[in-house]
């Protein structure tokens, strides 16, 4: 595998991709802690109290890579449909995250930014959140935002009722300002959407900002996407041609022609 630990041209050039071909932002459906701890004959909690751990590991190789973004996938909006003894667990793990990690995370230079339905959740992990975005609204090193009860299409709704709610005419209700009403309004849209665990579909993340993407997908389960595997993300991202349905800058010449 190319050696992709620095974000610069030479390293692009030397995997063959276009120059400075680092992704300021990279999307992430964590995918497979559930089976991940089944493999290992443990409760499911386990495998999602490994995935926290390998989200704060994530987050300082991305960027060290020079990933700007990074949106993590953490509890979707259909999510609440589990067992609530997991649902429960897993909104403790979240309080239990924070109290061991945020220091530690501040301290490395990391912003923390939380978007999603707040209102279903509890005043505690409310506060815990508020907590976490005020010690690190001034870190610059690398913004996190972890999406938590958090759904594509609500994102789109809730856009929309902004809109009905500010009475705007139709014509004054286009893409740029939808986008600047957005969960994720303060971020640029992801170049990279990554999901690890198999599944090859977007289960609701994203959908308006993920619509030009490049999809990543691993059999990989979460806890074990470790540097090997992002850099091999980043490495076939930094070999796509983004055309963004432009033609190729070099068409090719059919031969005999």
């Amino acid at each position: 595998m190319s050696d992709l630990s620095l974000p610069d041209a030479a390293a692009a050039a030397a995997a063959g991709a276009r120059p400075g071909a680092v992704p300021r932002h990279v999307a992430v459906v964590m995918d497979g802690n559930g089976r991940w701890a089944r493999q290992r004959y443990m409760p499911r909690f386990f495998g999602h109290k490994q995935g926290v751990d390998a989200l704060v590991r994530a987050v300082n190789t991305f960027a060290d890579r020079g990933v700007e973004y990074l949106t993590v996938f953490a509890f979707s909006s259909e999510n609440w449909k589990r067992p609530s003894e997991e649902v429960s667990g897993l909104m403790s793990l979240v309080l239990v995250a924070v109290s061991k990690y945020l220091a530690k995370m501040a301290g490395d230079g990391v912003r923390i930014r939380i978007i999603g339905d707040r209102s279903a959740v509890s005043d505690k992990l409310r506060q815990a959140w508020e907590h976490a975005e005020e010690l690190t609204r001034d870190n610059h090193r690398i913004t996190l935002a972890v999406a938590f009860n958090y759904g594509g299409r609500w994102d789109v709704v809730q856009a929309c009722r902004q809109a009905v709610a500010q009475a705007l005419p139709p014509a004054q209700i286009d893409e740029a300002w939808l986008s600047q009403h957005m969960a994720l309004s303060f971020a640029p849209d992801p170049d990279l959407f990554i999901r690890t665990g198999g599944e090859m579909r977007m289960s609701n993340f994203l959908l308006w900002q993920a619509a030009y993407s490049e999809l990543f997908f691993t059999e990989c389960l979460w806890p074990d996407f470790g540097q090997a595997e992002i850099d091999a993300a980043l490495e076939a991202y930094a070999q796509r041609d983004r055309r963004f349905g432009t033609l190729p800058a070099h068409p090719v010449v059919p031969s005999g022609t």
